[in-house]
């Protein structure tokens, strides 16, 4: 498994060292969990920023929602809303931008105006040529799973892996290098509460795709089923609950929204995790 991304302008992202946090920004007014709340480019990229500042070593550009049943938009309305932001945030940041999207078009124009790193909720099988844009620009992929159903009796898992096999077989056909893929298990997308549980739970299965793996369980709503929270952004102690569940299975990077409360959990679980090894490397019992 690669220990590092390599990105459009040359620079590595490690992913070896420690948990890596990609935070949202969302140009969406009807996002599920912050609809409205970054009414233009200037609020976005300001966000972005702060989000930087907090720790996030990857910001993640939306345009889109998709939370279930969210009204579809068109390419060019799409770009509208993530160009500004995603070349505001390029210019001032040193931390790489990621563009949530599907859409190959949505990609090239984030791609030309600085994006590093394509995020795709699709996993390349919408619009597979997708891929073809990532390879040209020597950006890294995210391929998440995703179902336009939600089956609560197929095996979550199985559909999970064979998924993601597709995606990652249209990738690597279309140039993307095998070491430039992240895989996402879609927490949320298509599936039952209990199989999002079962999928965090067992995170660690999907390390057999040989890609590092991304969690993304920030403010879903099987934390407020869990918790009774049915305000999306008051989901953040089971967020990060779920977040560190999911490190400790191999999750190399995590998606939040909330991201200094996420730097400072995951300090004190390193810190923990640190302590435990060097005990056992001293002998101590």
């Amino acid at each position: 498994m690669s220990l590092a991304l390599t990105l459009p302008d040359g620079h590595s992202l490690a992913l070896d060292a420690r948990p890596l946090i990609m935070g949202v920004v969302n140009i969406t007014p009807d996002s599920f969990s912050d609809g409205g709340l970054l009414a233009n480019a200037e609020e976005a990229i300001a966000h972005g920023l702060t989000l930087a500042m907090e720790g996030a070593a990857i910001i993640d550009v939306g345009g889109e929602s998709t939370r279930p049943g969210h009204a579809a938009i068109d390419a060019a309305t799409e770009i509208a809303r993530v160009r500004p932001v995603v070349a505001g945030l390029a210019n001032a940041l040193s931390v790489p931008v990621s563009i949530d999207t599907w859409k190959v078009e949505v990609a090239e124009a984030a791609l030309s105006a600085g994006a590093a790193i394509v995020n795709d909720i699709w996993g390349a099988q919408r619009e597979p040529a997708i891929a073809k844009v990532a390879a040209r620009y020597g950006a890294p992929m995210v391929l998440m799973h995703n179902r336009d159903t939600i089956d609560p009796d197929i095996d979550i898992f199985d559909d999970v892996l064979r998924f993601l096999e597709r995606s990652i077989a249209i990738a690597t056909s279309a140039g993307v290098p095998h070491s430039q893929i992240v895989v996402d298990p879609g927490i949320g997308f298509g599936k039952a509460p209990a199989q999002n549980l079962a999928l965090i739970r067992d995170l660690g299965r999907l390390k057999e795709l040989g890609c590092p793996i991304l969690l993304g369980a920030s403010r879903k709503s099987m934390i407020g089923r869990i918790t009774g929270q049915k305000i999306a952004a008051e989901r953040v102690a089971g967020s990060i609950s779920s977040h560190l569940y999911g490190v400790s299975q191999g999750a190399a990077i995590i998606r939040a929204h909330d991201v200094r409360v996420h730097r400072e959990a995951l300090q004190v679980w390193a810190a923990i995790a640190n302590s435990a090894s060097l005990n056992s490397a001293k002998g101590a019992p």
